[in-house]
């Protein structure tokens, strides 16, 4: 077999339709489109469900039901199906080991759904009042209940919150130092200023008198 004999079954596949060939082959002059009406002309064309403007079908009617996006995350055990187990633990290992839940599990609960004959321990996975009740009075043990994945994106979501919280009350509080260093500064500037400006004033004044003082000789020689 090459790829350039490869052909799709016989009767698999038919010729696109030819329009606009002649009256003879029936599909001629209007190529099958009819005479008038909007879909008849070039752009005539609206959406799946358009209905001229009015409230189309699938809104008129009422929605009901929702499927969840998660649910082939999650399994379903009942306290009858745990027999199948070879060793005492429940977890979600084992219960894949025993095909008891497919690969792709995330979270198990175990709900009362028949007799436990056997002691188990739960480990990480989730049980109803009564299937704890019924695997306690088996004398099972419950290790410990896991976290289900929705708990544990909130716990992430709220500290990754927490350290950009602490983060930003961090930058405020370096900016409003900043700020009133600057404010500081700026406060201090004119007096640093006038301290500086007063020898340039103290001598600027003083300069008049030595000027005369010097002058005064000359006019007694002339």
């Amino acid at each position: 077999m090459k790829l350039n004999t490869i052909k799709p079954a016989e009767g698999s596949t038919r010729d696109a339709r030819r329009v606009g060939r002649g009256n003879g082959s029936g599909f001629g002059k209007t190529a099958g489109r009819g005479i008038k009406g909007q879909k008849s002309r070039t752009g005539g064309f609206h959406k799946v469900g358009f209905e001229g403007g009015q409230m189309p079908i699938q809104r008129r009617l009422p929605k009901r039901g929702f499927r969840s996006l998660t649910k082939k995350f999650n399994a379903k055990i009942r306290t009858s199906e745990l027999s199948k187990l070879d060793s005492d633990i429940v977890d979600l290992a084992s219960l894949k080991a025993a095909n008891l839940i497919s690969e792709i599990t995330l979270n198990a609960k175990i709900f009362l759904s028949g007799d436990v004959k056997k002691k188990f321990k739960i480990q990480g996975v989730s049980l109803t009042e009564g299937a704890k009740k019924a695997i306690e009075a088996a004398g099972g043990k419950v290790m410990e209940v896991k976290e289900s994945t929705v708990e544990l994106a909130r716990k992430a979501a709220s500290a990754k919150t927490a350290v950009k919280k602490t983060a930003a009350a961090k930058t405020a509080a370096a900016k409003t130092a900043a700020a009133k260093t600057a404010a500081a500064k700026a406060a201090a500037e004119p007096v640093e200023k006038k301290a500086a400006a007063e020898p340039v004033e103290k001598k600027a004044a003083a300069e008049p008198v030595e000027k005369k003082a010097a002058a005064e000789p000359v006019e007694k020689k002339d």
